[in-house]
């Protein structure tokens, strides 16, 4: 069984139910985290899952909505494996410059530590691999592919197809629809999409959330991707903007005006079981 995680269904917009964006895969004991938004720990933890369990961190991209909490997965997993476990951390280029800024940011910490416990004897351990599109690689029982994604202009970003036996899974982040994107989600047991409400985001005043209408997937441009790809189930997260649970039916109900398939939207630690 692989189970689809959705540790956080937010947006960069503060929201006290939602945490920012990650999805957690789990495969018997392989966990996977597909980026690392706000308050990702704690719901790892809802999820029956801990940095120390992590056999990877997965990134989409550099935007601070999807990885302002790598911090906390990168300091937890050293803290919790007491230094003896190494983190691998995915991404697109310019992953390992952020990654090793997050380490001098956490130098007077990681200082304090060592010299306060003596099982610690040096720094967080990440393997940090920088990814393309087209690149393929195995996580232990899991097989991952990558493909380029369209988020101008934040560049490169990339989506993930996950792969366990005849299971897949794809799990694209911030995108506009794009042939990466269709290649992915093609026959894919579930397609994980941010999606935003254009018709509802273009009645705001404010500029700045007006200019999400340009590298965004809407809900309708969602669902006839999944219809296009031939996905099983369209999974839904990152919505913008945020939708109580009395307007889940509307939101479904314009999805399937494009989309036959199952429509999956949730609050935080909403499980798809494949």
């Amino acid at each position: 069984t692989m189970d689809i995680v959705l540790t956080g269904t937010g947006s960069p917009l503060p929201d006290a139910n939602r945490a920012g964006p990650s999805t957690l895969i789990k495969v018997d004991n392989c966990h996977v985290l597909v980026d690392a938004g706000r308050g990702v720990v704690m719901r790892m933890a809802g999820a029956g899952s801990l940095p120390i369990f992590l056999r990877a961190v997965l990134l989409t991209h550099l935007h601070s909505d999807h990885i302002c909490d790598l911090n906390d997965v990168i300091t937890t997993h050293w803290v919790m494996s007491q230094g003896n476990a190494t983190l691998p951390i995915y991404g697109p280029p310019g992953t390992q410059d952020f990654v090793e800024r997050q380490m001098h940011a956490l130098e007077a910490d990681i200082g304090y530590r060592i010299e306060h416990h003596d099982a610690l004897t040096n720094g967080p351990q990440v393997e940090v691999v920088e990814l393309s599109s087209g690149y393929q690689f195995e996580l232990d029982e899991l097989s991952v592919s990558t493909a380029a994604t369209e988020h101008a202009p934040v560049k490169p970003t990339l989506g993930y197809r996950i792969e366990h036996g005849e299971v897949a899974a794809a799990i694209v982040g911030d995108t506009l629809p794009c042939q990466g994107v269709d290649e992915l989600a093609r026959h894919a047991d579930a397609y994980v999409q941010t999606v935003i409400r254009s018709d509802l985001v273009s009645l705001s005043p404010n500029s700045m959330l007006l200019d999400i209408l340009d590298y965004h997937s809407d809900l309708e441009q969602a669902a006839k991707t999944a219809a296009r790809a031939n996905a099983k189930r369209l999974v839904l997260t990152h919505m913008v903007p945020a939708p109580s649970e009395d307007q889940y039916s509307e939101w479904i109900a314009i999805a399937q005006e494009h989309f036959s398939g199952e429509i999956v939207i949730g609050a935080d630690l909403t499980t798809v079981s494949l």
